[in-house]
């Protein structure tokens, strides 16, 4: 329950946020280009308080899920807020503060707002363009000033880190085992990279799921060309780069242990608090997944544990792991890795979050163009629940980077996806600009009406795709995966 919680408010925070941002976006350029903002509104549904300047109704709404923008003339049914929110949000906030007059407008209503020089429909194409894009941009100046921050305030480094893609241990009859990659060996150019780091990995071998992608390892100072197959993606789960069955070696030395559970194999082998795992069946391991990868491909098989306790090196002691929460365990809880800040200055900082915002922007084209090539399975989308539980995740994890940098990569989703070109996204009203701007008239009232009603029929087919897809990931059904 505590993480339900978690994750619903780190959801609401998150979304909230985003969401306020983008529509931020849309308002602050409205108003330089004269356009009549009737309300900006945090949430919505039922107004709690607000204060009106203005023309304007500043507002704050029940339900905290975002908000909108609502402009004169926007549309031509005078009910459609201004495009930008993610999925079912943008369809319900579209109603807001509006009257049932008002959305059955008559077209001599529609032609008044001609008149109306405040009215959206009464300025420049070029301008509404600008209106629209303006959102989006807010969520990318968004994304780049959270990662300037975080690198120019935080940037925590681990004490000790491995900045090579190393391999720690590879999981017998995996894909990298069959492609012959080995223990020690260090990767030195995947797919189209490289030198890459584990990022970068993750990032490919996500978008070229069951495709074979060429690798190159160094094995003791020579180069061996490899072929890697990527495990093609498995129906209601995300993808994990373990899943390869290559394990990374992030920090060198051994695994610490905070706390031994009494009772438990751990305890019982003579495992003791402060202690430090230096090998595993002569396997020198550096972290906890690691291990336990290892122990699940054991099946709970006894295993020989080196340990080193105050400087000195134990004899060997044997440890028979158990079931705990269905996975094959010791029974300890680890030291966790140690770091520090070390801020970098500010032309670091802007080439790092620059990296940042162009490395996760192409790795959502590359997820689009996967998924229309049917290369990337749809059921790797995330909707609401996926970010919720990912929003719980990185709330309770150690360090401000997991906060960051998800808060900042689903800015930029927000306005990549806010820009593609469908009806009801700002990308769809840019586009229908731009056809009037072509055959220099408007379009007919109806045409557009009926262009709206039918993106927000399929948009609320693909929401519901997303949801029940989300919902199939989450843990409790984790039974029903093969």
């Amino acid at each position: 329950m505590h993480e339900v919680i978690v994750a619903i408010l780190a959801f609401i925070v998150l979304v909230g946020v985003m969401v306020v941002v983008h529509e931020f976006g849309h308002f602050a350029v409205a108003k330089l280009c004269g356009v009549r903002v009737e309300a900006f509104s945090v949430g919505f549904g039922p107004r709690l308080f607000g204060v009106k300047y203005g023309d304007t109704d500043y507002k704050v709404c029940l339900l905290p899920l975002g908000g909108y923008v609502k402009m004169t003339g926007e549309t031509p049914e005078q009910n459609l807020s201004m495009p930008g929110t993610p999925v079912v949000y943008q369809a319900l906030e579209k109603s807001q503060g509006e009257t049932p007059d008002q959305k059955l407008a008559a077209p001599s209503e529609y032609a008044s707002l001609a008149d109306d020089p405040g009215a959206f429909t009464s300025h420049p194409r070029w301008q509404r363009m600008l209106i629209g894009v303006a959102g989006p941009v807010a969520n990318f100046i968004l994304a780049f000033g959270l990662m300037l921050f975080y690198f120019g305030v935080f940037h925590e480094v681990a004490k000790s880190e491995i900045t090579t893609a190393t391999i720690e241990w590879v999981a017998p009859d995996s894909a990298a085992a069959k492609a012959g990659i080995q223990p020690g060996d260090i990767i030195r150019h995947f797919e189209t990279i490289d030198n890459p780091d584990w990022d970068a990995i993750n990032r490919r071998s996500a978008v070229n799921q069951g495709q074979i992608v060429p690798v190159s390892v160094d094995r003791d100072g020579k180069i061996i060309q490899l072929s890697l197959q990527i495990p093609a993606p498995i129906k209601g789960q995300d993808f994990d780069l373990l899943d390869t069955g290559y394990y990374p070696e992030l920090i060198p030395g051994p695994i610490g242990v905070k706390e031994v559970s009494p009772g438990y194999p751990a305890a019982q082998a003579g495992l003791q608090d402060g202690d430090a795992i230096q090998s595993v069946d002569g396997h020198a391991f550096h972290t906890v997944p690691t291990l336990l990868e290892y122990m699940q491909e054991g099946s709970g098989k006894p295993i020989s544990l080196v340990v080193v306790r105050n400087g000195a090196t134990l004899p060997p002691m044997v440890a028979h792991p158990t079931k705990i929460d269905g996975a094959w365990k010791l029974g300890f809880a680890p030291r966790p890795t140690p770091f520090h800040r070390d801020p970098l200055p500010f032309n670091q900082s802007l080439t790092k979050a620059t990296a940042f915002c162009v490395d996760n922007s192409t790795m959502i084209f590359d997820v689009l163009g996967g998924i229309f090539t049917h290369k990337v399975s749809v059921s790797q989308l995330s909707g609401p629940v996926g970010i919720a539980r990912m929003a719980g995740e990185a709330a309770e994890t150690r360090g401000w980077l997991p906060k960051f940098a998800l808060a900042a990569g689903i800015s930029i989703n927000l306005g990549i996806l806010n820009l593609m070109p469908f009806p009801i996204l700002d990308g769809g009203l840019i586009l229908l600009l731009l056809i009037e701007s072509v055959i220099r008239r408007d379009i007919n009232i109806d045409v557009k009406e009926r262009i709206y009603q039918a993106a927000f029929v399929v948009l609320l087919v693909f929401f519901a795709f997303i949801i029940v897809n989300d919902v199939t990931k989450l843990p409790l059904f984790s039974h029903l995966k093969p």
